[in-house]
């Protein structure tokens, strides 16, 4: 007996004049049958269909795919998509190199790896690893003597408001602004070279 407010268990067989034609690897089931609809009561027919679907594709995979157990719980292996899908959009066009990327390919030079692009290289005047860049970085060595060698040829030379204690600072910025010119250089002529 039933208990009050409870559905009936619905058969997990479905059958159907021409069978299901199924995409495991995408979980597809097509369905090549008409639907005949009922328009009075037109969710519940809908639910139908689509309950059918679910059930024949659920009842594929479970005879068809291999299942295996783990500590994570059940998995089911699907085989590889058979259907292949239309896109969207259309494949983007590659992009042009840039004149950097035309000059390592043409000289053979590589990407750096890891270990060489580590912030960190060995002072062998302290005998500790230190910063390459940055804050106390090996780059600014000197800049922070209280004592300084001064070249007087330069020095009468020195344009009016500077010091040699702003030099190392001035010509790494100066370096950054000509690195950042050339980048946006290189970026419009891979613009323009498309």
């Amino acid at each position: 007996m039933a208990l009050p407010g409870t559905r009936p268990k619905l058969p997990v067989s479905v059958d159907k004049p021409t069978p299901y034609t199924f995409d495991l690897g995408l979980l597809l089931a097509e369905d090549p049958n008409a639907i005949t609809l009922d328009h009075s009561s037109l969710e519940q027919s809908l639910a139908e269909v689509a309950r059918d679907g679910a059930q024949s594709l659920i009842n594929q995979l479970l005879t068809t795919c291999p299942i295996s157990s783990t500590s994570d719980g059940v998995l089911l292996s699907l085989p590889a998509p058979s259907t292949a899908l239309p896109r969207e959009k259309p494949l983007p066009e590659a992009k042009a190199k840039t004149k950097w990327e035309r000059f390592a390919e043409k000289k053979g030079i590589k990407a750096k790896t890891r270990e060489q692009r580590r912030n960190l290289a060995y002072d062998e005047e302290s005998g500790e690893w230190k910063r390459k860049w940055g804050y106390k970085g090996l780059n600014k060595k000197g800049e922070d003597y209280p004592i300084m060698e001064v070249d007087m040829k330069k020095e009468r030379e020195r344009k009016e408001g500077t010091s040699i204690r702003g030099d190392g600072r001035r010509e790494r910025k100066e370096r950054i602004k000509r690195n950042e010119r050339k980048m946006r250089k290189n970026q419009r002529d891979a613009l323009s070279a498309r």
